[in-house]
């Protein structure tokens, strides 16, 4: 289907087209003469005239009855030019559709399948190989993906990197992208000469005043690190800033994967295969690219910055050239460069939908309110890279969306939350000013995994310990009282009196007699030997507590989910004042009565009508450690662990989704500025409760058993999260 099909319900009617760039001259041609074409549109220009048109506004768009707006811009921007235009093109009747008939207005449903019409397979790719004598692919969203949401990005994360620097250019990404997009229209530029084009406007443009004045009111911004230097126009010339963008960009290039290995598997089958690619990047930095990709092998690369035209010119016919008569296969992500103009040059063509694509394909699974902030494109992008890496996920007969493995459950939906809270806890404690943190058994085995990492990149001295605990270990301490037994007694527990007695105190009754014949009711019909056993126990956590490091002053005690209880009985055993941060309390009013201390990542109107609810469960059993939960200390001060009641199979599948938030943290802390750290709560539940929409396919994550001892609970995995 060509360009001017996508269209032809607009047929004879007045469109509009909305870019200056060089695909605009290339839709005009295609589009003329069946589509009325009165003007061009831009976000920062409403005179003039360019390809033989007339630049307008768009309040004279409107006037001129102007039925169709056709979009001719990336994906990045079609977003922000919606946001822009889209309200008053719904108000005055006019389509808005981007260069791939797809309607911007639309506000696409949710849905977790990819749409029936689907996509090529990898069987049907290769049949595709097999009948070609020469092959080339695109590199960038076909080889490679970026894990931030639009290319259009990379200029910010320049933008906060000079900032962090000291260094600060007004309106520094959209500088960056206009010069691109006017260089663009003559030929294809390097990214050495789009930065020559900035800045020679900005200095002609009186960046001695912009520039300088910029500087000063920046100076006092809380959320920039480091302080504003004095700036020579020789500390940004064109090299070093396409150097940084460079290095940026490579750090967020990941390969996609099963395309890359198809690509390797057509070399090894002794293909020709090239590398076609519109870029601003050198030859050299793409074989750099392609290393990271382990692809090393290939006919050759033809880059559009290198020959001084790209796909939508002559690029093709450069490779036609070269094979003359063979049967050439063609195989990218963009209809109109790697379809259109290519089957122009008589190629054989295959398109793989982008990652971006395949989200847009099932209404951003929800997501699509939480695209706006920097931070927010890149958790989205994150995802997007793991989630849509292949473009072959199609050969499901009901295309569900599914995640294999609970390492991609850990990186996917926890790791983004799970890293808010850690950024909030190191926030806390900072702000605090506390310098002993204990980490509390099991659920801060992981935490203090992130936490340790956040620090060495903060270039700090962790000090943090990862605290031996457990409820039950610190209740049976820290008794003193029957008020103690009564509360304790309250927590009802699902099961006898004795077992009650036996899980919460380690007290078999058949071992005692005194208490039998007390006319007591509960467990204070034994509190002679549970006060007994607690004077023991006590002695014992003080011995273990006393072998810790610590610095004087207030503790900072993690609890993930909790009450309090842990840390109110805990308390009893040290002199410093223990400050609880948690990711949920529970009863924080309650517990604030009985003298627990503790702030909360989620208080208040935070939990009220939120998925943590119904999710903490899930979270729990994945961060807990691969170790039994600890009953006590002997008199050594040395742990006695309780009874394992995991299956090995069940802590390894915990492990690989521990794994996977890790590595999401890394990642994320790799590629994120300091400055643009913040918490996006809605964001990283909204991932969550994509664990109850996706299919989740491993076997290992769906026996797992969500257990609490402590109320002698236990609930298959498959009951919460279905």
């Amino acid at each position: 289907m060509g360009v001017k099909d996508l269209f032809a319900g607009y047929k004879g009617g007045k469109t509009a087209l909305y870019g200056l760039g060089t695909e605009t001259e290339k839709t005009l041609r295609e589009l003329e003469p069946d589509y009325q074409i009165i003007g061009l549109l831009d976000s920062f220009k409403e005179d003039g005239w360019l390809y033989g048109k007339p630049i307008i506004s768009l309040s004279k768009t409107v006037e001129a009855g102007v039925k169709l707006i056709i979009v001719v811009a990336r994906p990045g921007s079609c977003r922000a030019i919606v946001k822009k235009i889209g309200q008053l093109c719904r108000q005055n009747g006019i389509g808005l559709l981007d260069i791939r008939g797809r309607d911007l207005l639309e506000i696409r449903k949710v849905t977790y399948h990819f749409p029936e019409t689907g996509g090529v397979t990898k069987g049907e790719l290769r049949e595709k190989i097999q009948r070609a004598e020469i092959v080339s692919f695109d590199l960038f969203d076909t080889l490679i993906m970026r894990q931030t949401l639009y290319s259009e990005d990379i200029a910010e994360y320049v933008d906060r990197s000079l900032r962090e620097q000291g260094i600060f250019i007004e309106g520094f990404s959209q500088r960056r992208l206009e010069s691109e997009k006017e260089l663009s229209k003559l030929a294809a530029p390097t990214l050495k000469e789009i930065y020559e084009n900035m800045l020679a406007k900005l200095a002609c443009g009186g960046i001695d005043r912009s520039f300088t004045e910029d500087l000063k009111s920046k100076s006092a911004d809380k959320n920039l690190t480091g302080k504003p230097k004095s700036v020579d126009f020789g500390d940004v010339s064109a090299e070093k800033l396409a150097d940084l963008e460079w290095k940026i960009d490579l750090r967020f290039m990941v390969p996609r994967e099963e395309v890359c290995s198809l690509f390797r598997e057509t070399v090894s089958g002794g293909k020709k295969v090239y590398i076609v690619s519109d870029t601003y990047y050198s030859k050299n930095q793409l074989i750099e690219i392609l290393k990271k990709c382990k692809i090393t092998e290939y006919a050759d690369i033809l880059d559009s910055s290198e020959y001084k035209t790209g796909k939508r010119q002559n690029l093709f016919d450069l490779l036609r050239d070269r094979e003359r008569e063979r049967t050439c296969l063609h195989v990218g992500d963009d209809i109109v460069a790697d379809v259109e103009c290519a089957h122009d040059k008589g190629f054989e063509t295959c398109r793989l939908p982008g990652g971006l694509e395949l989200l847009e394909s099932v209404g951003y699974l929800g997501l699509a309110g939480h695209m706006d902030t920097l931070s927010e494109r890149l958790k989205t992008g994150i995802f997007v890279a793991k989630l849509f890496n292949s473009p072959f996920q199609f050969e499901n007969k009901d295309k569900p969306i599914g995640i294999r493995d609970a390492y991609d459950v850990g990186y996917l939906l926890c790791g983004p939350l799970i890293s808010d809270f850690v950024l909030w806890f190191y926030g806390q404690v900072k702000r605090e000013q506390i310098r002993t943190i204990w980490f509390s058994a099991r659920d801060g085995y992981l935490i203090q995994k992130m936490y340790a990492h956040f620090i060495a990149l903060c270039g700090e001295k962790d000090r943090s310990v990862y605290f031996l605990t457990s409820r039950v270990a610190a209740i049976r301490a820290g008794m003193e009282s029957e008020k103690d037994i009564q509360y304790v007694d309250e927590m009802k527990f699902s099961g006898t009196l004795e077992e009650s007695l036996k899980k919460r105190f380690g007290i078999d009754e058949n071992d005692i007699r005194c208490g039998k014949e007390s006319e007591e009711d509960g467990l204070l019909k034994y509190k002679k030997p549970i006060l007994e056993n607690a004077f023991h126990a006590r002695k014992n956590y003080k011995a273990y507590i006393n072998s810790l490091e610590r610095q004087e002053g207030e503790i900072a005690f993690f609890d993930f989910v909790a009450k309090g209880t842990t840390q109110m009985y805990v308390q009893r055993l040290v002199k410093d004042h223990l400050k609880g941060f948690y990711f949920l309390q529970l009863e924080r009013d309650s517990m604030r009565r009985k003298g627990v201390d503790a702030e909360s990542f989620y208080a208040g109107d935070d939990t009220k009508a939120s998925v943590i609810f119904d999710d903490y469960y899930i979270l729990e059993t994945l961060l807990t450690s691969p170790d039994p939960s600890v009953g006590g200390f002997d008199e050594k001060g040395q742990p006695v662990y309780e009874e394992e009641t995991r299956t090995d199979k069940d802590r390894m599948c915990a492990e690989r989704a521990q794994r996977g938030i890790l590595d999401y943290f890394k990642t994320y802390m790799k590629l994120c500025p300091r400055s643009e750290l913040r918490n996006d709560k809605k964001l990283d539940e909204i991932l969550l409760k994509l664990i109850h929409k996706i299919k989740i396919l491993d076997r290992d994550f769906l026996s797992l058993v969500v257990e609490d001892p402590f109320f002698n609970r236990m609930t298959d995995i498959t009951d919460v999260i279905e």
